[in-house]
């Protein structure tokens, strides 16, 4: 079994997995002015909920799109595990072939999501991830990694709205009765839940033409689970995705 971490700009992303074996999946906040001890104390009080000993973890890997915090969270496992984590970056074998215009530009957790998609699901791929922004990856027939779409997240939006609105309110995320909003609130909940899952359903659409063919789409991410069933098309909903592709990487890496 091994410690799974994934570094995102909201939220941290902790798991032990051993092949399809999934002792837990937890989020913490992203917080870069937290200490090591602050972060081992956080890490250590996970693997104490779910009765986890650092003795039974042969190892650790962690993904990261805030590299000012990597170190922190590297010291952090090593005051919890006494062992070094693996961190995806150059070096890392993944085995992923990325055909877009400056692979090195690629984040590292859009590497891992493509990764677990091609071992656990057949090509060619679209893979979504819902988080502080939404990303559309494409992956054609032979396994290759095309590119895709980047746009603010659900929250990242709706935040934005708030601000530069003065009559406008924090909403939660639960989808209206109806498209048509008769009210402030349920106006802006079809335009931020049905609006997003328009928005996937038309991509969907587009990326399908250019990838010529049944395609099979995986949602992943923190807000996927208040999208994805609201889509038209069929999309498999994998909570677990980023902590498979850490799985099978270190495996590779091993």
């Amino acid at each position: 079994m091994i410690l799974a971490i994934d570094i995102g700009n909201t939220n941290i992303v902790i798991g032990c997995i051993e092949g399809t074996d999934i002792s837990f999946v937890e989020r913490i906040s992203t917080d870069t002015q937290k200490t090591t001890l602050e972060y081992a104390s956080i890490f250590k009080m996970v693997l104490d909920i779910y009765h986890i000993q650092p003795g039974q973890l042969k190892g650790s890997i962690l993904s990261s799109v805030v590299p000012p915090i990597n170190h922190v969270i590297c010291d952090a496992i090593e005051k919890v595990m006494y062992i070094k984590p693996m961190v995806v970056g150059p070096g890392v074998k993944t085995g992923l072939n990325i055909l877009i215009d400056n692979p090195a530009q690629l984040g590292s957790d859009l590497v891992v999501d493509a990764v677990a998609a091609l071992k656990e699901y057949p090509a060619p791929l679209i893979i979504i991830d819902m988080g502080t922004a939404t990303t559309m990856s494409a992956i054609d027939a032979k396994g290759n990694f095309l590119g895709g779409t980047i746009t603010p997240g659900i929250r990242v939006a709706l935040e934005s709205l708030v601000s530069r609105t003065s009559l406008l309110s924090q909403i939660s995320l639960e989808p209206p009765k109806k498209a048509i909003g008769r009210n402030t609130i349920d106006s802006m909940k079809s335009g931020s839940v049905l609006g997003n899952a328009a928005m996937l359903d038309g991509m969907i659409d587009r990326f399908r033409e250019e990838l010529q063919g049944d395609v099979t789409v995986v949602a992943t991410g923190g807000l996927a689970q208040f999208i994805v069933p609201l889509c038209r098309h069929e999309i498999i909903y994998d909570d677990a995705l980023l902590l498979k592709g850490l799985w099978y990487i270190y495996e590779k890496n091993s």
